[in-house]
């Protein structure tokens, strides 16, 4: 059975509760990402979002209803091997509509008749994977539909922007429609992160980000550039300054991965997460 690992998100998720907003987190372990590497299908992240979608939608939004699910380090391995697309074109080929179809494995438990409609938040990629999960196209397969389920979206720090490269295919399938018009959406960016006086993470991150492949002259979250995380066609949008993506003085090994981002992390500057940032944001779903 799958381990949990939902603590970077915990906390928000609790602020966010105190407030009056009753939050879930998808109950999934940082290794469950492993298969999608490279850019490849999301199908495996979007069964989780599904699974925790449908709970909370049948519970009326309880988050004690959201049960775990069976999924072993067996199963990682074989969706490894067989998930498609990205850099290394598993299954022939990097185009979304080209995927073959692969169903995902993992044991989810049924859920019951959905009672309501909630908010879904994504953070990071979980953004654009989200804008997936509401369409009614078929992506890799399966058509998530999740807009029955879901009344409004807030992306954090999420990439929405086209830009080349396999890991972009995804977020260009997402953008080929707007969000569906049932669905509220909010976009959150940051500035207080500028490309070209931070630290390799932050430039290589907003190059990969923008077309031409120089971000030494854009500002962001030190991940996501702030143009790419306001690119939601319809959406209403939020600019939080001086807020950085990630809570990485949080993070054992990040000193390494991403020095500069933990080292002010550490010195106090919050992440979308902290109760300074989340002042700026939460309200938004409220109004829901």
């Amino acid at each position: 059975e799958g381990d949990p690992d939902t603590s970077d998100f915990r906390e928000m998720a609790d602020s966010l509760s105190a407030r009056g907003i009753r939050t879930a987190v998808v109950p999934m372990a940082a290794w469950h990402w492993l298969p999608c590497l490279g850019g490849r299908s999301m199908r495996p992240i979007l069964e989780r979002i599904d699974h925790t979608v449908r709970h909370l939608a049948a519970a009326e939004g309880d988050p004690a209803a959201v049960p775990g699910f069976e999924y072993s380090w067996q199963d990682c391995l074989t969706d490894f091997v067989h998930t498609p697309g990205g850099i290394w074109e598993v299954g022939g080929s990097a185009e979304v509509q080209e995927y073959p179809i692969v169903e995902p494995r993992g044991h989810f438990p049924e859920a019951g008749a959905a009672r309501g409609r909630v908010a879904l938040i994504g953070h990071s990629a979980g953004g654009w994977i989200s804008r997936v999960y509401l369409s009614k196209r078929r992506y890799g397969g399966r058509a998530y539909d999740g807009s029955q389920l879901v009344h409004s979206l807030v992306t954090l720090g999420a990439p929405l922007a086209d830009s080349s490269g396999p890991a972009f295919r995804g977020v260009a399938w997402a953008n080929q429609e707007p969000p569906p018009s049932t669905v509220r959406c909010l976009a959150v960016g940051a500035t207080g992160t500028p490309g070209g006086s931070s630290g390799r993470l932050t430039r290589d991150a907003y190059s990969f980000c923008v077309d031409g492949g120089d971000g030494t002259k854009l500002d962001g979250d030190g991940v996501t550039p702030t143009f790419s995380a306001l690119s939601l066609p319809g959406a209403e949008t939020r600019v939080l300054d001086g807020v950085t993506h990630f809570p990485w003085g949080d993070v054992p090994g990040a000193g390494l991965v991403a020095p500069d981002l933990a080292k002010e992390h550490r010195a106090g500057k919050p992440w979308y997460g902290s109760p300074s940032a989340m002042e700026q944001w939460a309200d938004w779903l409220h109004r829901a």
